[in-house]
Parts: C-alpha cells; sequence; structure tokens
C-alpha cells in the first residue's frame, strides 16, 4: 500500500515553549479514510497543520508523495492538500457562498470559465448549491462547514484534512456530511480526519492513528480500538458497541464488532447458536 503523506520524527515547540509534537513519526495510506485519535493537547491540529505546509518542521520532516515540505515546496502542497478547520468562521469569510469557494481558484490565477466549474462542482459535492448567493453569516453551522469543505474541493486536491469536523452538528447534518466524506473517498480523494469521536471512527474510518503527548502511540485498522491497554494508554474510551459486547456473555474478546452493521451480524449468531 502506497503512503501520500510520511511523517518522521517530528518535533514543533509553540512560543509559549509548549512542546506539540515530540519525535512523533506516522504515515497516511493513500486512497483511505483515516482518522487520528487522541485526547486534547495529543497534538492533533499542530500535525494537522504540518501536514499542508502551514507549519513548518523545527526539527524532523514530512514529506508529501514523497517531496520534503519545506520552504521550497509549501506553496506546492498547499495546492494538494486541503485543510478545513474546525471552526467554519475561521475559513468562510467572503460576501457569498459563490465568492467564498472561488477565493482560492481565483488566486490560483485559473481562467474564468474553470473557477466557475470548479465552484459549481463543489457546491453540487456538498449539497449547497442552492445557496450559493447567500452571505455566509446567514447559515447554519453545518451549512458553514459544508461551504468550507467546497472551498477546500474547488481547489482540487489529492487529501483533505479536517479537524473536528463534525463538532457542534446535530444528528441529521453529522450524517449528511459523512455522506459528502464518503463521496469524496469514492471519487479517490484520501479523506483525514482529527476527532475525539471513537464512535465515528470506529464506524467509518479504514486507517487509525492514535496520538497522545505529541507522538504516535499506535496506528493500523480499526481494531485498534478494541484494545483494552491502548484504549487506557491513549486516554480514550471505547467506542458505544464494543463497551456493550464486552460485557455480554458468549462473545469472544477478539471477536467483538466495531459498528452497528457488524453488531448485528454477531447478534444473528449468538440468537441462532
Amino acid at each position: 500500500m502506497a503512503n501520500i503523506i510520511e511523517v518522521e520524527n517530528l518535533y514543533y515547540r509553540y512560543r509559549d515553549a509548549t512542546e506539540a509534537l515530540r519525535g512523533l513519526s506516522l504515515f497516511i495510506p493513500q486512497d483511505k479514510r483515516v482518522a487520528i485519535l487522541g485526547p486534547n493537547g495529543a497534538g492533533k491540529s499542530t500535525l494537522l497543520l504540518h501536514l499542508n505546509g502551514l507549519y513548518l518542521p523545527q526539527k524532523g520532516k514530512v514529506c508529501f508523495l514523497g517531496r520534503e515540505i519545506n520552504p521550497r515546496t509549501e506553496r506546492w502542497v498547499k495546492s494538494k492538500v486541503g485543510l478545513v478547520f474546525q471552526d467554519p468562521d475561521d475559513q468562510v469569510f467572503s460576501a457569498t457562498v459563490k465568492e467564498d469557494v472561488a477565493f482560492g481558484p481565483l488566486n490560483m490565477n485559473l481562467p474564468e470559465h474553470e473557477v466557475s466549474r470548479r465552484v459549481s462542482d463543489a457546491l453540487q459535492a456538498v449539497q449547497m448549491e442552492e445557496y450559493s448567493s447567500k452571505p455566509p453569516y446567514h447559515l447554519s453551522h453545518g451549512q458553514k462547514k459544508r461551504v468550507a469543505i467546497a472551498g477546500v474541493l474547488a481547489m482540487q486536491p489529492k487529501v483533505i484534512l479536517l479537524d473536528e469536523p463534525t463538532s457542534h452538528l446535530d444528528p441529521k447534518s453529522k450524517i449528511t456530511l459523512i455522506k459528502i466524506l464518503n463521496h469524496l473517498h469514492r471519487q479517490g480523494t484520501t479523506v483525514v480526519i482529527a476527532t475525539h469521536d471513537v464512535d465515528l471512527a470506529a464506524e467509518w474510518a479504514d486507517h487509525i492513528i492514535i496520538l497522545k503527548e505529541g507522538q504516535t502511540l499506535a496506528q493500523g485498522d480499526a481494531w485498534l480500538l478494541t484494545k483494552e491497554d491502548l484504549i487506557e494508554k491513549a486516554d480514550l474510551c471505547f467506542p458505544t458497541v464494543v463497551q456493550i459486547f464486552r460485557q455480554l456473555p458468549g462473545v469472544k474478546r477478539n471477536y467483538l464488532p466495531l459498528n452497528v452493521n457488524e453488531a448485528v451480524t454477531v447478534l444473528k449468531t449468538i440468537i441462532t447458536s
């Protein structure tokens, strides 16, 4: 499996002397849905800012498609790796939705017809076409998040990074957002989310990365979220489905379901046995 991003021995210290990353190493597989988990202060947001070149390594290195991110390549990386911030108000600022989504392509000096096409395609992808003429401040929080995603999509990135994408969303908006992310993934985009939501990670991600105190504790498939020693060490909790089945008699610990569909399959087996 090819890795689209590789991080090696990455360190980053803020001006107030806070060590956000302390020798962090990991990889992002290409064309996968990746969830980065960890408690507050684990370094998730700081890591995302390095993955698209907004922050440059103070020590160590970050590589995208085999090229190291540095002052010579940071602009190129920003055009290939899009970042959606946790708060859409930090990202959505233009007079209308259409103008906001067009901001990136216009700064790429693309022809007008290409900008229009990209804006239309991006708004369609996030189901916001009918809001193109509206001022962003008239939109709900969830709608603003979708506009922020559209603004990144209009740049046609190979990777899209999202910081806590489901925070402050109602259940329906969360479902809509996950459908959008799955659609992007099916189109060949590598999608990476940083989240506290272990249920979302278990249900959605193909690849899990667990951070704590600026270092990588583990990475692999979602079965990591069934390992008691790792969950305890990471200051996380088990996904809800895992919590339930850990308390049921007759369920083997190495066959714990991670999501609703897997749970239904296991329950059917228990009921018919």
